[in-house]
């Protein structure tokens, strides 16, 4: 009778030990909060938001300016088979030339030679050019045979000193003829061709000469000039053209 009592009471237990109730957790201790990093980390994504939208904004600010196509002497304009038209992204740090300003820019002269290439800005021109250190830009008026035909600005000759008027004049009082047959020399050996008059239309009519500038050594000018009074010099196209 004993035993079926323990028994009986036994029976409604586990031999596991009792745990807690379910839903019943142990706690956990709070988070700490960091509203300062939290505050940079946005900050951070707004910059970096703004740094990329004025990227592309930038990128898509462009304008329409001049390129150099050809080589521009100094002295010399542009025109139109020296030039054309190209997009770059604006720069108000750039004096660019604008395409819609080519025109006005067509009255300007280059103030130092331009390379081809080139985006053109605004301080390559001006109303003279800059005649470089130790150059003198010389003055010639060339009869037709004292010019290589074809001659243009940026090329490059040598002057000759030649048998002019003044020197058959003295051969015609009796001079002697060896100082005619020896006077031809190279009076500068190297000069480059800045200015040559267009000679079109009735421009060949008009006058039989024509006018040249060179830029030579200062040590040279005197003597081209010289020779250029009395119509004893020549030019000839020599390799560097």
């Amino acid at each position: 009778m004993k035993i079926q009592e323990r028994t009986g009471a036994g029976a409604g237990r586990s031999a596991a030990p009792a745990g807690p109730a379910v839903g019943d957790r142990l706690p956990t201790p709070p988070r700490e909060r960091k509203p300062a990093l939290a505050a940079l980390a946005v900050l951070l994504i707004l910059v970096g938001a703004l740094g990329a939208t004025m990227l592309v904004l930038r990128a898509g600010d462009r304008i329409e300016v001049v390129k150099i196509t050809k080589e521009i002497p100094a002295g010399q304009t542009v025109d139109d088979s020296n030039t054309t038209s190209v997009m770059v992204a604006e720069d108000p740090g750039i004096n660019y030339v604008k395409w819609s300003q080519l025109a006005a820019l067509k009255k300007f002269k280059a103030v130092s030679t331009i390379p081809a290439g080139v985006v053109a800005v605004g301080e390559m021109f001006g109303e003279e050019a800059k005649v470089p250190a130790g150059k003198a830009l010389v003055g010639l008026s060339l009869k037709e045979g004292q010019y290589p035909s074809g001659l243009k600005p940026g090329d490059t000759v040598a002057a000759y000193r030649v048998g002019g008027t003044a020197r058959s004049d003295s051969d015609a009082d009796g001079g002697s003829s060896g100082a005619t047959g020896g006077g031809d020399s190279v009076i500068v050996e190297r000069a480059r061709v800045d200015f040559v008059q267009s000679t079109k239309g009735d421009d060949l009519v008009s006058s039989t000469n024509l006018p040249v500038t060179l830029v030579v050594d200062s040590a040279r000018a005197a003597e081209l000039t010289q020779a250029s009074s009395n119509g004893e010099v020549a030019l000839a196209l020599v390799p560097g053209n």
